[in-house]
């Protein structure tokens, strides 16, 4: 059975009918089993219209902690080929610099957060890859190890909480991934789990 918190506590929010209606629709898309390129530019217009309205998500899942950010689970499908987070951004939290090893896509919902990209310029050497792009409520930014895996994530605030909401091609919290420490490209591997939902 899928997990689907966001039902399970708030079916009777009239809200729930856009978020059922976005997990449906997604479940359909992925059920035409379509190439990677597809679900990102498909997918990527339904959080769009997702994360156009911020009047949907329960004060639970946008709690932030004062000592790192939250990644609260949403949605994880039961056949496991996409899970639906909650970031949520303390002032001044940030991630370290990671992969996904998945397509991954992030909707802004709620303040801002700069992505700066990283790319290797040879075995070891992790460099920036461009500048730090700024995400606003409404815009969606696509990641997948086939257009670019690597980043680091912040919130854009140092004085306010921000949201995104974050869509990947696995059940992202149990995914073996590796996350990048140091400047000469040294990984460490790691399962990033989920936040606990406040009651």
């Amino acid at each position: 059975m899928p997990v689907d918190t966001m039902q399970a506590d708030h079916s009777q929010r009239a809200a729930a009918s856009v978020w059922r209606g976005f997990v449906q629709a997604f479940e359909r898309l992925l059920d035409e089993r379509p190439a990677e390129p597809a679900i990102l530019d498909r997918g990527g217009r339904l959080l769009a219209e997702l994360v156009k309205c911020d009047d949907w998500l329960p004060p639970a899942f946008a709690r932030p902690d004062p000592q790192r950010y939250r990644q609260v689970p949403l949605h994880r499908d039961a056949a496991g080929r996409f899970s639906v987070v909650s970031f949520v951004w303390g002032p001044g939290q940030a991630t370290p610099i990671h992969d996904h090893t998945v397509w991954g896509l992030i909707g802004m919902l709620r303040g801002a957060e700069y992505s700066q990209g990283y790319r290797y310029t040879g075995p070891s050497q992790l460099v920036p890859a461009g500048l730090p792009l700024r995400l606003e409520p409404g815009q969606v930014e696509a990641v997948s190890p086939a257009i670019g895996d690597i980043h680091r994530v912040h919130n854009a605030f140092d004085d306010r909480v921000s949201i995104s909401i974050h869509v990947y091609g696995a059940d992202i919290g149990t995914v073996q991934r590796r996350s990048v420490y140091q400047a000469d490209g040294s990984r460490q591997p790691f399962v990033s789990g989920y936040s606990q939902i406040d009651s």
